[in-house]
């Protein structure tokens, strides 16, 4: 397994990846950015990369509209989603991530169905660029986030894996271990966030290891279910900002990087 973050998509996140010996940088293209902007950055990207020696590990769009209430395709959605996964295998990076939301004029059966249409286009567009295709667990503007929905999904879309998080299963008092158990060997990308709740509320996501996961468990998880993909910071607190929020930063990746097995090890599993 790799450790990266989560940047904006410029140079100084190549120029922050390196200086903290981190394997891979993160994009995010979120509903608010268009798609053509990140594009249109794809060779000062690939230069960035090369000059400082950090590869791109993942790109993922959140907060789209995908479907349109009535269940046919929201054309924005559809169209910022096939540029990015072009961009994406531009840049030699192994994986997209996205969601899909729920058509409110739509039954859930007749959801699951839109949604597994949708995602195979993706996964087609995927394999045309070398670019794999996960849809996060995370339920903004998506409603494809447990195993209730992964066991309809999944087997009517070949191919499409899991951007697992797990303080998003946490927010919805799911079994985090149960979860990677059972469709572990789905997982294409991981984030690492921290998550304190209190009375069944959210209260803060601190760096990890300063949070209620039991990460070295979850590691075990990933471990036995052969994932070797990227592990992604993401620096997601309001309380840890600043120069706290930098030493959060360090406090995760010096938390997480003892526990990741060196390459040689990771690939003599039975």
């Amino acid at each position: 397994m790799r450790l990266g973050i989560i940047r904006h998509f410029d140079e100084a996140a190549f120029i922050y990846a390196a200086a903290k010996n981190l394997e891979f940088v993160e994009f995010n293209v979120n509903h608010n950015i268009e798609a053509s902007d990140f594009a249109e950055k794809t060779d000062d990207i690939i230069n960035w990369s090369a000059k400082h020696g950090v590869p791109v590990g993942a790109v993922g769009r959140w907060g789209e509209t995908r479907l349109n209430p009535d269940g046919t395709v929201n054309e924005r959605g559809r169209s910022a989603d096939l540029t990015l996964i072009e961009a994406t295998g531009k840049l030699g990076c192994p994986v997209y991530n996205l969601g899909v939301n729920y058509a409110a004029e739509k039954s859930l059966d007749e959801n699951i169905e839109l949604a597994a249409a949708y995602l195979n286009e993706m996964v087609t567009c995927g394999k045309a660029h070398n670019v794999k295709i996960a849809v996060y667990n995370c339920s903004w503007s998506n409603f494809i986030v447990n195993p209730d929905q992964w066991m309809k999904i999944l087997p009517r879309v070949d191919g499409l894996g899991i951007k697992y998080d797990p303080s998003h299963a946490m927010g919805r008092n799911s079994d985090v271990y149960a979860e990677l158990r059972d469709f572990g060997r789905f997982v294409y990308h991981f984030h690492i966030k921290g998550v304190v709740r209190i009375d069944g509320k959210g209260y803060d996501d601190p760096p990890a290891g300063l949070d209620m996961v039991n990460w070295g468990a979850v590691l075990c998880m990933l471990y036995t279910k052969r994932y070797t993909g990227g592990l992604s910071i993401e620096p997601h607190s309001s309380k840890w900002q600043g120069r706290r929020g930098e030493w959060g930063i360090d406090y995760t990746i010096n938390h997480i990087r003892p526990m990741l097995m060196p390459n040689e090890l990771d690939n003599l599993w039975e």
